[in-house]
């Protein structure tokens, strides 16, 4: 309930954010204010989904709830055996790529300097951050470091224990030519699967995805997680099998053990964490800037980020910090 009211407060705070992003780079950020139709193929399908809409509406944050038919009048597409939906009014989607870009290119307008290289530890004194040491030897001086790189927040030396693992995630990308295309961003139960089918605005792109493997940095893309995801779209939405093969890649997820953020401050002064979003990690971007921009100027926590600090870990297994 905690991570819903974040991605939620994330959620309201997407379009002034993207506004401002647009407006200083000049760059479109990918954002579709389009609703997102979660749809469910058979009875044990429909009934996990029965399942996630009573968890919605008891969240204050319900859906409509669709029938069969109901749901190919909202996409076509769709295969007549689905047998249920439910559509989220308020369920964005947002192009990863694009937003990065226009994040990169607002830095550099705005005065932020890019260092090449990567962290190979964080430097402290008197349990106070000094600054950083780079792989090649350089070091950077600073009075305060976020570490914000995701699932590889345990290869860094000098931070305290962070129980952040990654997660594969294999993604293909569809290019449906001048064949019909997805209009919302589709979510499935498939036979116990999950996928989502995801439209991208300009290029007529399909971004389908994605796996969830407990395989580390494993990079390899698979005969198998590439057919498993070929096979469930196909299920859902037929079409899927007419569309050309763009893409296929890898990424890592950085997952924790509530599948939570890790958001706030730890034993050492100076040192802010911002990892951990596991697959939340372009929805909270926004509140994740708010509330470490606004812990680095004023030195205060949002009450929304309280629960999401590293000490929660640490209370669950009964140690003190």
């Amino acid at each position: 309930r905690r991570l819903l009211q974040l991605n939620l407060a994330s959620l309201s705070r997407y379009p002034d954010f993207v506004a401002e992003l647009e407006t200083v780079s000049g760059l479109p950020t990918g954002l579709r204010r389009i609703p997102n139709l979660s749809v469910a193929y058979d009875a044990d399908d429909a009934a996990r989904l029965a399942t996630f809409a009573d968890f919605l509406a008891r969240a204050d944050h319900p859906g409509e709830r669709l029938t069969s038919r109901e749901c190919r009048r909202y996409e076509p597409l769709l295969a007549p055996t689905i047998r249920s939906g439910l559509l989220v009014e308020g369920d964005w989607s947002c192009d990863n790529r694009l937003l990065w870009r226009a994040l990169i290119e607002t830095g550099h307008r705005t005065g932020v300097r890019e260092v090449p290289g990567f962290v190979h530890r964080v430097d402290s004194s008197n349990g106070r951050v000094t600054g950083v040491q780079l792989a090649d030897g350089h070091t950077i001086d600073a009075g305060c470091v976020v570490v914000a790189n995701g699932a590889w927040a345990r290869q860094i030396d000098g931070l305290p224990d962070l129980p952040v693992r990654p997660v594969k995630g294999q993604i293909v990308r569809l290019d449906p030519g001048r064949l019909p295309a997805p209009s919302l961003t589709i979510r499935a139960y498939s036979r116990g699967s999950e996928i989502y089918l995801v439209p991208r605005e300009g290029d007529r792109e399909v971004v389908l995805g994605a796996t969830v493997e407990e395989l580390g940095f494993d990079h390899r893309v698979t005969a198998g997680g590439v057919y498993e995801l070929l096979r469930d779209a196909r299920t859902v939405m037929p079409m899927t099998a007419e569309y050309a093969l763009a893409e296929t890649s890898v990424g890592w997820r950085p997952g924790t053990p509530d599948n939570a953020p890790i958001l706030g401050q730890c034993d050492v002064d100076g040192l802010l964490l911002a990892t951990g979003h596991y697959r939340n990690g372009v929805l909270l971007t926004p509140i994740t800037a708010d509330v470490i921009s606004t812990l680095i100027v004023t030195g205060e926590l949002d009450s929304i980020a309280a629960p999401f600090t590293l000490d929660r870990f640490a209370l669950a297994s009964g140690r003190t910090r």
